[in-house]
């Protein structure tokens, strides 16, 4: 018999704030296809990370122009401009966020991938960011999801069970490692999927 959730835990960017380069990028280069072009190949989602797994940006930033000097200005751009990525929170998600942290039967947390010099940006931005019991950031633990290492330092520090837990996230392979801790877990879709799925769980928000 499983037990009774007592935690939900989310993912932020692509959850609960919409996040994306491309918000930059269209405003620099003239076509999507050129958009496409650098974000495939310069300033790639394996190269940003890193980041998130705790490189600096200004190595990064160095790292990137000493290996594309031509598109130096291009690449500054990528965290110069940074706050322009935010596109803004993504409101039925955060509304379900909002009726979690106001149930009394659940502890709210959240546990993300993200630069631990761009995500105090972030929390001053958003207020939600301060709903939470306890933030588990990859920049500054130097580790990234799906690495069941950052899972496990969400259990030990705010002592969950993993199988009292429940894992909202927009990556396949950040829920596989959840369940394979033991939590259930969802695949953000839509906010009006994770609603659903939420309460096939149980969780009625």
């Amino acid at each position: 018999m499983s037990r009774k959730i007592k935690n939900i835990v989310f993912d932020l960017g692509g959850v609960l704030i919409d996040w994306n380069p491309k918000y930059v990028f269209r405003q620099i280069f003239d076509t999507e296809e050129k958009v496409d072009f650098f974000l495939s190949n310069i300033c790639t989602m394996e190269w940003n990370i890193q980041q998130d797994a705790g490189r600096s940006l200004e190595e990064a930033t160095t790292y990137l122009v000493s290996k594309f000097p031509e598109w130096k200005t291009e690449i500054a751009a990528y965290y110069g401009r940074w706050e322009e990525m935010l596109g803004g929170p993504i409101s039925d998600t955060v509304e379900i966020l909002k009726k979690a942290v106001a149930h009394p039967d659940y502890r709210v947390l959240a546990l993300t991938n993200w630069s631990a010099e761009t995500f105090p940006i972030a929390q001053e931005r958003y207020d939600f960011l301060h709903w939470f019991d306890g933030i588990v950031v990859s920049g500054t633990e130097k580790c990234i999801k799906p690495d069941p290492k950052i899972y496990n330092i969400l259990f030990d520090r705010y002592n969950l069970i993993p199988e009292e837990s429940l894992f909202i996230d927009d990556n396949k392979n950040n829920v596989e490692a959840s369940e394979k801790l033991g939590m259930s877990a969802i695949l953000c879709i839509s906010p009006s999927q994770v609603k659903a799925d939420l309460e096939k769980c149980g969780i009625f928000l």
